[in-house]
């Protein structure tokens, strides 16, 4: 039976066998590798990846495709909403499955057991994401970023290049400052919307993802709360935004003012977090 794309779930189905291939490319996955594919949905990508790899873990909300997927023995499928989903355990060998008439346990608001363990190396996660809620996801996955090896995303092409975008650019915000401080990114690939069945009405890109080897350490929930003020009036000053939020937090040192949030690089924003860390550890 046809599975009919379900808007709740934003599905959009990729269908276009040039992009597939050129999308697996991209990802160059290796016989023996821990992956996790997010959204599989009608196992487009699932297919020639699992080929490669040998065995792929899959999360999959809808029920119907969950089911359908089980079918296939090189899957271990979690039956999730990804934003519930601890990969910090994944990445310590913890794959799980929901079985039809075992007793199960909770990861992360799933009743899910334990099927396979291999060692605790990082994991590769890829992804046609749905694109109401890839943003989120994005963030859910920073807090595991330690255990990742990359990421490879397909996502909205107007969401890849605020994620890429460079200072002093009308794409350039709060997403990209809170990704690229932390990740390096590339655009490797366009993707039309004809190449999903049903075809969204925006133009589509896959992204890479490789967290940094040597990050800067800094209070993430302070950058963030910094950023977020800097661009809530991006066309303002930040004299009006993040200068009377430097004042409230007691900082006195150098940091300009009078530019827009768009202008600061991301390495500024990461030192005036470190500075202003430094504040509250005094």
């Amino acid at each position: 039976m046809k599975h009919i794309a379900r808007k709740r779930f934003g599905q959009h189905f990729l269908s276009d066998g040039g992009i597939i291939d050129g999308i697996v490319d991209a990802i160059h996955p290796q016989a023996g590798q821990r992956m996790v594919e997010i959204g599989p949905g009608l196992a487009a990508m699932t297919q020639p990846l699992v080929e490669r790899l040998g065995h792929l873990t899959v999360i999959e909300l809808d029920r119907d495709l969950a089911h359908r997927l089980r079918d296939h023995p090189q899957l271990t499928v979690i039956e999730s909403d990804v934003l519930k989903v601890d990969f910090a355990q994944l990445a310590q060998g913890q794959f799980f499955d929901r079985p039809p008439e075992e007793k199960l346990a909770p990861l992360g608001g799933s009743a899910v057991r334990e099927t396979t363990s291999v060692g605790a190396n990082k994991l590769r996660v890829v992804g046609n994401l749905p694109y109401n809620i890839s943003t989120p996801i994005l963030f859910h996955l920073l807090q595991y970023v330690g255990c990742i090896e990359d990421q490879h995303f397909m996502l909205q092409k107007e969401v890849i290049d605020r994620m890429v975008a460079s200072p002093s650019t009308a794409a350039f915000g709060r997403l990209s400052v809170m990704l690229q401080w932390r990740y390096a990114m590339e655009n490797v690939l366009f993707v039309p919307p004809e190449s999903f069945d049903p075809p969204p009405r925006v133009d589509s890109a896959v992204v890479r993802m490789v967290p940094l080897a040597q990050p800067p350490i800094l209070n993430e929930k302070r950058l963030s709360e910094m950023v977020q003020v800097a661009f809530s009036q991006r066309r303002k000053l930040l004299r009006h935004t993040l200068g009377q939020w430097l004042e409230a937090q007691g900082f006195a040192g150098e940091f300009d003012v009078k530019r827009r949030a768009e202008e600061v690089p991301v390495h500024e924003y990461v030192a005036l977090a470190q500075q202003v860390d430094a504040l509250h550890a005094a």
